[in-house]
């Protein structure tokens, strides 16, 4: 696990080494054990190095082919490295060490662009090839590790964090309102659009080439989701069989490492699942829980706290446990860190992720999480139930984007966006949305299919978002985080299982969708214990019976209270501010009259509060 920058520049102009020192520099939370530079006329590249597999000097990168033809900056785990080192090692290859960065070169050596579709793991490289002079770029199937890239009129510039690429003397900093306006319609990004003007993503599941001439990368989709119905009969059993088998192999796949590794462990039975299997291998595991002070808490968030259900788990793995209990105010002590770590907000208040990676950075180097398991096992089943009936495919999409207007929706968009309402208004947020799905309406018929189309489309923008940032906050601590639910196997099977297996109780979901009764259909989707049934039914063989029979609970704290109550201070110095940041995009009395309506208890604005806070924050942080 580590930090990558890139610099190519175009007409032949040499890359200057301290331009690629900068940007190597503002990642080195990244990588605090080691770091390289390689520049070579047009070509520059930076590694930050967090040691975890093969801790020698054999492992330091830039890695160069023994040629010196290919030149190497990656970023990742791969984690059957050593089943690909053998096979090469077969066809005549010669390895200098142990490390899974040496078989990445030597794969596409010895494989060419193919090579990516072998690795099981997560990563996101840049590979110089000084005969052809072009640059390959990869990243893995889910998007597990970031990689951004950005065109300036004389260079491209690439990087881990949005951070290598703005310490570029090339780059020019401005506002991306369209990336804004994305953002405050899904609390996400869909596309591959961020705050910064000009920066992107790039796209996962993807690989690319571009060279110094180049106007454009040329992409290339190497792997996408794919949920369907499978055909012909098998027996339950089989399926819960083979599941069992491919979670215990993905898991401990995930334990290769010359370093301590821990695990998450919060009250559910995904990371729960995980720690059992961990435990196994590693006596004495260390785990840990975030909880929350819940005595200024009321309503839902009475139950956010699941210290005493992880605990149950460390007692009967007899783990080596460790809690943070987060209170009120302990966002705002951490949102200047938070805001530089995680340099784009996504998906939810994420300051507990911060908190329970510095937690577990105390103690190890790697930490297991339990991330995936709801996207690929179909754990959200009342955001599915709500589209599974449908006249055709529009309709299904009207219905779905609808309910993931998650901040602010279409109909209050210029009033809120009143200062710069000409750009903002030119946004079309449903377009984007609907462009995630744009290779599947000709499929979609049953209830199932659609079922399906929502797993595709939360895998493909939820799931993206939350990997993004617990990419960002655990390297923030040089802490590498693995996600034995997105193992290649594990993950081919979940998306051929039946619906039936996923999800429970379809017939009655049909039925209240087709009356449409309001009320009652809310109340449903809310109480469902419905959801990863499979899973379920495959772990009990591993935790105890009261954790597998849980309703699912978020990892959340209890902000919707809080905001009200103790930090209800801090939350008017940013909002009632007529200095604040965020007045010279969104405008003061609309955004003002939405947060009343949270701090009178008329409705729950805690994500928007949250979003408002942070991006007062970011702009002041970069426009100073």
């Amino acid at each position: 696990m580590c930090g990558i920058v890139g610099v190519l520049n175009r007409r032949g102009r040499a890359v200057a080494s301290v331009d690629v020192q900068r940007m190597n520099d503002a990642i080195t939370h990244r990588g605090p054990d080691g770091e390289g530079l390689y520049c070579h006329n047009e070509i520059g590249l930076g590694h930050r190095r967090l040691s975890i597999i093969d801790l020698s000097k054999a492992g330091h990168q830039p890695m160069a082919s023994p040629d010196s033809r290919y030149v190497l900056s990656y970023n990742g785990e791969i984690y059957n490295f050593l089943e690909l080192k053998v096979e090469l090692e077969a066809l005549g290859h010669q390895f200098r060490s142990r490390s899974d960065t040496e078989v990445v070169l030597t794969a596409f050596i010895e494989w060419g662009e193919s090579c990516i579709n072998r690795f099981n793991g997560m990563f996101a490289f840049l590979l110089w090839d000084n005969q052809t002079r072009r640059l390959f770029i990869g990243r893995d199937r889910y998007g597990i590790k970031p990689l951004y890239f950005y065109e300036s009129g004389d260079s491209w510039l690439f990087g881990s964090e949005i951070k290598g690429i703005t310490q570029h003397p090339d780059y020019r900093f401005g506002v991306n309102i369209p990336g804004l306006v994305e953002y405050m319609t899904f609390q996400n990004f869909f596309s591959d659009q961020t705050l910064n003007e000009g920066i992107k993503m790039f796209p996962a599941g993807h690989f690319g080439w571009v060279d110094g001439k180049a106007k454009s990368i040329s992409l290339h989709q190497y792997w996408d989701y794919e949920f369907v119905e499978p055909e012909g009969n098998i027996d339950d059993n089989e399926y819960l069989e083979e599941l069992d088998r491919l979670f215990v192999q993905g898991v401990t796949r995930q334990l290769v490492s010359d370093v301590d590794v821990g695990s998450y462990l919060s009250g559910g039975i995904d990371s729960g699942s995980i720690t059992a299997i961990a435990a196994k291998h590693f006596p004495n595991l260390k785990t840990f829980t975030c909880g929350f002070d819940l005595h200024s808490a009321s309503g839902i968030e009475l139950s956010f706290d699941e210290r005493d259900a992880a605990e149950l788990m460390s007692s009967r793995f007899e783990t080596e446990h460790y809690e943070v209990v987060l209170k009120a105010g302990d966002m705002e002590r951490c949102l200047p860190d938070l805001v530089h770590h995680l340099e784009e907000p996504r998906v939810g208040q994420s300051y507990p992720n911060y908190y329970i990676s510095r937690l577990a950075s105390k103690f190890v180097k790697v930490v297991l999480s339990g991330a995936g398991g709801d996207e690929i096992f179909g754990g959200y089943p009342w955001r599915y139930y709500r589209a599974v009936v449908n006249d055709d495919f529009g309709h299904y999409t009207n219905k779905y984007y609808d309910y993931w207007q998650r901040l602010i929706r279409d109909r209050d968009r210029a009033s809120i966006f009143a200062p710069v309402v000409d750009i903002a208004s030119s946004v079309d947020t449903r377009e984007i949305f609907e462009s995630v799905f744009e290779k599947h309406p000709e499929r979609v018929r049953t209830p199932e299919d659609y079922v399906n189309l929502s797993l595709y489309m939360e895998a493909k923008t939820f799931m993206h978002g939350l990997l993004t940032v617990d990419d960002k906050l655990s390297m923030a601590h040089s802490l590498e985080t693995r996600v034995p639910f997105l193992d290649n196997d594990l993950v081919d099977f979940a998306m051929k299982l039946p619906t039936r297996l996923k999800l429970g109780n379809m017939s009655e979901v049909i039925k209240i969708n087709e009356n449409e009764v309001g009320s009652k259909t809310a109340k449903y989707f809310q109480k469902t214990k419905d959801g990863k049934l499979l899973l379920r039914k495959m772990m009990a063989n591993h935790i105890p019976a009261e954790i597998v029979d849980r309703e699912k609970q978020g990892f959340s704290a209890p902000d919707a209270s809080w905001f009200k109550g103790k930090s209800i201070h801090y939350v008017k110095d940013v909002i009632f501010s007529d200095t604040s940041p965020i007045f010279a995009i969104f405008d003061k009395k609309s955004v003002r009259t939405m947060v009343d309506e949270h701090l009178s208890g008329q409705s729950n604005k805690r994500l928007l509060i949250w979003s408002l806070l942070y991006l007062n924050l970011w702009l002041k942080n970069e426009t100073v």
